[in-house]
């Protein structure tokens, strides 16, 4: 590993996701004025923890997995991240994915800094007696970093309301009370927020329709194409299609599937959630996986992993918007191209920030033992995003930049200022 003025990098790795947000915070320095002095602060997590996970198997043996804990940036508030159980977990994806959440929160005005977490595991091949000493002995491992006031975590790829669930009584049983503001994504009767589970869907729905408002995109009739169909392109797709949009392409792990006419999206989840996938639901509409960005559309939602869309992509793509509702899809030089073609790209740090914010809800509700109905939820975040989603197309006028660019503008003004006048410790 390399340590280099502007921040960490990885030499010969190619590109990574923690370069690539590297790249994206370069784009913003000229913007930021004599604030661009302070900007080395973002180059950098703040802590980066990695730890050993001894795991008792079923059987008696014991494996070792390793899982890591960054704290990015804390200036406005406690860290905010999800937890992943993934096979490719690693610290570069984690330091990204932390980074990404400090831009997020920063840019939705929330009172939080960035945090990320993982584990290098396969979920699917552990019984839930092996995922709940997992979990168990994670949480144990990074808990001295942890805490309603120092960082909470929440569900990623992965992980779920029972992992929450297991994570927060840890925490508890060590802190000798039950603290359920540690984590959010918890289950309801455990201090869980209603309509957490379709916020980060329901957040790629309103800020797509406030954009697509802005570029004159009527969504009646308008096309989409998912890639990604678990909660937050499943939710996501549904409300599009309930306002008068028709989802013609919803690609999964599985399969591929296209329909001209519109697939019936309220059925194909009811598929989704008794098989675990989408193949096999209308065998005669598959088509081939890599077909999936060669589809004429209106709007494009990548909402499965980072990464997926390069500069071949973005050279071929027939769309006018994209809606990031996976974090960190849109490599730095496919932004670039989709810049030029005048494809409107919604970036994920305003786009899926609806879970985040419901998570924000969460939070209070659980210092404050006071409970909202769903309705109020989802009022209080329609609000949040649609005010987001002014302030980043303002500034991307002011400035002519693009939104994710402004997006940046706006989190790191935020987020230097207050360091600013928070000074430096010590002085």
């Amino acid at each position: 590993m390399n340590t280099m003025v502007k921040g960490l990098t990885y030499s010969g790795q190619g590109e990574t996701a923690w370069n690539n947000y590297l790249k994206q915070l370069d784009k913003v320095a000229p913007y930021l004025g004599e604030l661009s002095e302070r900007l080395d602060m973002l180059r950098r997590p703040k802590r980066s923890l990695i730890v050993d996970i001894p795991v008792i198997m079923d059987d008696g043996s014991v494996k070792h997995f390793e899982g890591y804990r960054v704290q990015h940036n804390l200036t406005r508030g406690p860290g905010k991240g999800g937890v992943r159980f993934h096979p490719d977990v690693n610290l570069d994806e984690v330091m990204a994915l932390s980074a990404w959440m400090t831009i997020k929160c920063a840019a939705l005005n929330l009172p939080f800094g960035g945090a990320k977490g993982g584990v290098r595991v396969d979920p699917t091949e552990l019984s839930p007696r092996e995922l709940e000493r997992l979990t168990r002995r994670y949480t144990t491992e990074i808990n001295l970093i942890i805490g309603p006031q120092k960082d909470i975590p929440a569900p990623d790829v992965g992980t779920n309301p029972q992992t929450m669930a297991w994570m927060m009584d840890t925490f508890s049983m060590n802190a000798g009370s039950t603290v359920t503001g540690v984590v959010t994504g918890k289950p309801v009767h455990l201090g869980g927020s209603l309509g957490r589970v379709k916020a980060t869907g329901r957040g790629v729905y309103i800020s797509g329709r406030e954009v697509a408002q802005q570029i004159g995109l009527d969504l009646a009739g308008a096309r989409i194409c998912v890639q990604g169909f678990g909660n937050v392109g499943s939710e996501a797709a549904l409300l599009f299609q309930e306002n008068g949009s028709k989802v013609i392409c919803v690609q999964d792990h599985s399969a591929t599937l296209y329909q001209e006419q519109g697939i019936d999206v309220k059925k194909l989840m009811q598929y989704s959630k008794a098989h675990g996938k989408i193949k096999g639901f209308a065998e005669q509409d598959e088509i081939h996986t890599a077909n999936f960005w060669q589809i004429q559309a209106e709007i494009f939602i990548p909402a499965a992993l980072e990464g997926v869309i390069d500069a071949a992509v973005a050279q071929s793509i027939q769309t006018k918007m994209i809606l990031e509702g996976a974090n960190g899809p849109t490599l730095t030089e496919a932004d670039e191209i989709l810049a030029e073609r005048q494809i409107t790209v919604v970036p994920d740090v305003i786009c899926n920030a609806g879970g985040v914010t419901v998570s924000y809800f969460e939070w209070v509700q659980d210092l404050a033992s006071y409970f909202w109905t769903e309705e109020e939820i989802n009022q209080r975040m329609d609000a949040i995003m649609k005010n987001a989603v002014s302030d980043v197309w303002l500034k991307a006028s002011v400035a002519q930049c693009s939104l994710r660019t402004a997006a940046y503008i706006l989190a790191c003004e935020r987020i230097l200022m207050a360091r600013k006048e928070r000074g430096i410790y010590p002085g």
